[in-house]
């Protein structure tokens, strides 16, 4: 069997003309999702950190302004006299300063650049993971919805055969014992009822809690929606593809290339500084005797400052860099093998789903034509009562396990490409009338390499390339 098409019962098989798809609710999840809304913010304070690093190769210019009021008694040895010098001085200096050579500002920004990558990449990852949430609360609305419908239909039908044992025992053709099983069976169900009237408020009040607004009707999935495999089908190659592209990997790589630039930038601190340094300014005093003195003044020249001894604190902060960055290190290997296991497990649910939605498909064909061969074998007389309630309960248990497993099998799906890295935006499309997430998981994936947004892919292109300018040891 290429495909799977999947199974939904009847409620899940037709569309509200005005039914909110995911692709509609993801939407709305963009605009009013908080935790969304925190992350690219996030971003945008992380794009910020090249210009900031940048800043320290270019020309800084400022001004200096003063005035001041200046009191002075002069005495005289001789004749004993004091004279009074008073004055107010006012001037101004405007100073250049052009770094020559400052080793921490290159890595500074070398290391800005991963930065940045970092900030990027923890973008995409809060994307995938509003994708994931915003499918998880779709797929529970409508698992919780079909549930509902599945226990009021049992209930309905056990109502049923509550009034047949009734009406038997009061015509003497059956025991009160068929009336009591009936009636315990529909009190069951009432039961189970009011608990799935609660699921579904809960699950509703989740996807709200995403979207931020009440949520309306949801477009079921339609008839000949179909779930492939993965492709390729080689858990191997997922998990591979995994350790490389998945984005906490991604992220955990930005954090080495830093904390190696780290170790760099603090070596510098042993390293001399040379600056250019220009001044220009004008100083007036405002003397009670002597008048006004002004000065002009403007120089030029090089600055050169050696760090002989510091106390010891830059060996230190060495160290320490050197030590974050063997930390760094051991994250990125527990994040490539993280992800690999994400990746398998996920690849499993998505291939045993499947079979367990084929499995749960017959099961289901199996229990309704055993529901009807019990009712009319206790029409005919061969069947008791206890075995058609038996039979009406395996077809409403394995209904709700079936739509169950469906929704799984799709979440496993969606975190499969997660697990790699491929999980974007057109994973929630709707193209052609289908439902959203079930069209594009239809399509089978021809590649497990990186195919992400184009932040993603701007973030590992940073973080692959190399950068020889500039010593990292």
């Amino acid at each position: 069997m290429k495909k799977l098409v999947w199974l939904l019962a009847a409620p899940f098989l037709s569309s509200p003309l005005l039914a909110t798809d995911l692709l509609q609710v993801y939407r709305e999840a963009q605009n009013n999702d908080a935790t969304f809304a925190a992350a690219k913010s996030i971003l945008e304070a992380g794009q910020e950190r090249t210009p900031q690093a940048r800043a320290g190769l270019l020309p800084t210019l400022s001004l200096g302004a003063n005035t001041q009021w200046n009191q002075n008694d002069i005495y005289s040895r001789n004749n004993s006299n004091t004279t009074p010098a008073n004055f107010n001085s006012n001037g101004y200096t405007l100073t250049l300063t052009q770094p020559l050579f400052r080793w921490q500002n290159w890595v500074a920004y070398d290391q800005s650049k991963f930065q940045v990558a970092q900030a990027e990449a923890n973008f995409v990852q809060a994307s995938q993971d509003l994708i994931l949430r915003v499918a998880q609360a779709y797929f529970d609305v409508l698992y919780a919805s079909e549930s509902l419908k599945a226990v009021q239909a049992n209930k309905k039908s056990i109502e049923q055969q509550l009034e047949s044992a009734k009406r038997n025992f009061e015509v003497g053709t059956s025991t009160i014992v068929d009336a009591q099983e009936a009636q315990a069976r529909f009190d069951l169900a009432t039961a189970q009822e009011i608990a799935a009237e609660s699921d579904l408020e809960v699950r509703q009040r989740t996807l709200q809690a995403i979207i931020g607004k009440e949520p309306g009707p949801l477009a079921p999935f339609r008839r000949g929606a179909e779930i492939s495999p993965p492709q390729p089908a080689d858990m191997k190659q997922w998990a591979t593809a995994a350790e490389k592209d998945n984005i906490s990997v991604q992220i955990q790589m930005a954090a080495v290339e830093i904390a190696t630039r780290e170790v760099g930038r603090q070596r510098a601190g042993h390293y001399p500084t040379v600056d250019l340094v220009a001044n220009k300014g004008t100083s007036v005093a405002l003397a009670t005797v002597g008048g006004q003195l002004e000065t002009d003044f403007q120089n030029v020249g090089v600055q050169l400052n050696l760090p002989i001894f510091q106390g010891g604190a830059v060996v230190s902060r060495q160290s320490e860099a050197s030590a974050n960055r063997a930390a760094a290190e051991s994250t990125l290997e527990q994040a490539r093998r993280n992800a690999a296991l994400l990746a398998r497990q996920q690849y499993l649910g998505a291939t045993n789903g499947l079979a367990q939605v084929r499995a749960l498909k017959a099961a289901l064909i199996s229990s309704q034509s055993s529901l009807e061969s019990n009712r009319l074998g206790f029409e005919v007389g061969v069947r008791i009562n206890i075995d058609v309630l038996n039979a009406d309960n395996q077809v409403y248990v394995t209904r709700r396990d079936l739509a169950k497993a469906v929704v799984d099998t799709l979440m496993s799906q969606l975190r499969l490409k997660a697990a790699v890295g491929t999980l974007s935006e057109d994973d929630v499309a709707r193209p052609r009338g289908y439902s959203a997430i079930a069209a594009r998981i239809t399509a089978t994936v021809r590649s497990v390499a990186p195919r992400c947004a184009a932040a993603k892919r701007k973030a590992a292109a940073r973080i692959s390339a190399s950068s020889p300018a500039f010593p990292n040891a």
